[in-house]
């Protein structure tokens, strides 16, 4: 079998193979929803349901709201080598633009999201 007998099947196996990827992982391949910084986005835009008493006066101080930073959570950006770990919690280092603004946020959620899933909003600070 010459070189180019070899190229030809093995694009046609290339082309197969992309399709069959597409066909089980549809949207997925191509929307990066996998990777650490999606998937902790995904999570705290799902449970940020809580505030601590200094982020929330910070919050009404702004004329914003828990809901305003949850809807601003897909485009937000986690600095992962910001995040702190304790025995228990995370604390993320979000940043994110809300009405226009552009915050910095630490936001804490326990690691075995199994024993409460709520995420609580630790810090808020303009960038």
């Amino acid at each position: 079998m010459d070189f180019q007998r070899r190229l030809q099947l093995y694009l046609v196996g290339l082309v197969i193979g992309g399709l069959l990827a597409w066909f089980f992982m549809g949207d997925r391949l191509t929307n990066m929803a996998w990777t650490p910084k999606e998937r902790i986005k995904l999570r705290l835009e799902n449970t940020l349901l809580k505030a601590t008493p200094e982020a929330d006066s910070t919050l009404r101080a702004w004329n914003t709201t828990l809901a305003d930073l949850r809807a601003a959570m897909p485009e937000a950006g986690v600095t992962l080598k910001d995040t702190r770990r304790s025995n228990d919690s995370l604390y993320y280092a979000v940043t994110a633009e809300v009405k226009g603004r552009p915050l910095a946020m630490t936001i804490a959620v326990l690691a075995d999201p199994r024993s409460d899933s709520t995420a609580t909003l630790w810090e808020l600070r303009d960038r």
